[in-house]
């Protein structure tokens, strides 16, 4: 006989069941920040596209580059062409009321809350306003 402990037997009626193996995580409520050590959620960013979405349109409107950046891409075609050949006809005329429409879009997309951009812009896919 050796002097080493007994081990218990893992099939024994008084061990715990095990853990099942493929149980997933709670997912944390929307608005709080990943807990310590654990990744950022994938479908996150919608502020910082949103801010650049908004800056874009209130720099660049005319050119419709934030429409390009929203994955909007035959509206930003439409902004562009519209800018450059009616600006091009009219003496910057046309060009002029694209870059209000851009500029406008842009302070909407910088006032929004962030979910209710999200759920309009990204997923919703309004392209204009």
């Amino acid at each position: 006989m050796s002097n080493e402990p007994e081990k218990p037997n893992p099939e024994s009626e008084d061990a715990p069941p095990p853990a099942p193996e493929s149980s997933p995580a709670p997912e944390p409520a929307p608005g709080t920040p990943p807990a310590a050590g654990q990744p950022a959620p994938a479908s996150g960013g919608g502020s910082d596209k949103k801010v650049i979405a908004g800056v874009l349109g209130i720099l660049l409107g005319a050119l419709g580059i934030h429409k390009f950046y929203l994955g909007y891409q035959k509206e930003g075609i439409i902004m562009l062409v519209v800018s450059l050949a009616g600006g091009a006809f009219t003496c910057g005329g046309v060009s002029g009321v694209v870059g209000i429409i851009g500029l406008i879009e842009g302070i909407l997309y910088v006032t929004k809350l962030d979910e209710e951009f999200e759920r309009t812009y990204i997923p919703g896919k309004k392209p204009w306003f």
